[in-house]
């Protein structure tokens, strides 16, 4: 069985559908500051916010659920997802606090690469859930974390060459990928929290009277003010470990996946007699 056949978690139009939801409503939680109105009252969002953990939570738990049953996971799938969830998880709290060293965030992209990019959603917003259970990081930021790292590890699975890269090659390719993601995570979870700024107290808030480009440039500064080193020592992490573990990971993982054939159906033999 090819790497390209032992795919877990194949992505159908029930699952694209419900993904595009989400996704654009999560896109708009998250870029409404640039182009709400002069009208519009920042601090509201601080007031929306339930509604959106609410609602994001709900459709991300409704594309997990889609993905799942549209593409049949089978015990076997389920099983490797609660593994890697629980390792990625496991691997979070390591570095917390300590200039952005996430080692978990290596793992995403190795098994998004060799699972593909519904497994790598799927696992993606399950790993970000579990470890805001064990780290006690559940807030109105945790749909947004759940959402981004899906997309991070989506990503990984859409990259080219799946088939017939490998070796120097493909290490670069994930590397290059890990370090730019990174920073878009750390992207991301700036644009959940920038607008919980108090206007009155910060030159880098949001300013409903100011245009989408110079709250644009609010917002560039804002990131480098506040989370440029961390998202750097997390993209660092992610490429050195890419590159010394990377190898044994994906051969492992691409190993058990061969040998689960995810896609055949499970059987149990008659008893004898």
């Amino acid at each position: 069985m090819s790497d390209a056949q032992a795919r877990a978690v194949r992505l159908g139009p029930r699952s694209i559908a419900t993904l595009v939801l989400v996704s654009a409503v999560g896109v708009a939680a998250l870029g409404w500051p640039f182009l709400a109105p002069p009208t519009a009252q920042v601090s509201a969002h601080a007031q929306d916010a339930p509604w959106l953990f609410t609602g994001l939570l709900v459709l991300l738990v409704a594309v997990v659920a889609a993905t799942i049953s549209e593409s049949g996971l089978g015990p076997k799938a389920v099983a490797m997802l609660g593994v890697l969830a629980a390792t990625g998880a496991a691997l979070r709290p390591l570095g917390a606090g300590t200039a952005g060293i996430e080692p978990m965030f290596f793992l995403m992209v190795l098994s998004g690469r060799v699972l593909g990019p519904g497994f790598g959603f799927v696992l993606g917003a399950v790993t970000m859930f579990a470890s805001a259970l064990l780290t006690g990081g559940v807030g109105p930021w945790m749909p947004f974390q759940m959402l981004s790292m899906g997309w991070f590890t989506m990503g990984a699975g859409l990259l080219p060459g799946p088939d017939r890269l490998r070796g120097r090659g493909e290490l670069l390719l994930l590397a290059g990928y890990g370090f730019l993601a990174a920073f878009a995570y750390g992207t991301v979870m700036n644009m959940q929290g920038w607008p919980y700024l108090d206007p009155d107290g910060s030159p880098l808030a949001p300013d409903p009277q100011a245009g989408p480009l110079a709250n644009l440039a609010r917002f560039v500064a804002y990131c480098l003010a506040t989370s440029l080193g961390w998202d750097l020592g997390r993209a660092i992490v992610t490429v050195v470990l890419t590159f010394t573990l990377g190898p044994a990971i994906l051969k492992a993982l691409r190993r058990a996946t061969r040998r689960a054939a995810f896609e055949s159906p499970v059987t149990f033999d008659a008893p004898a007699g």
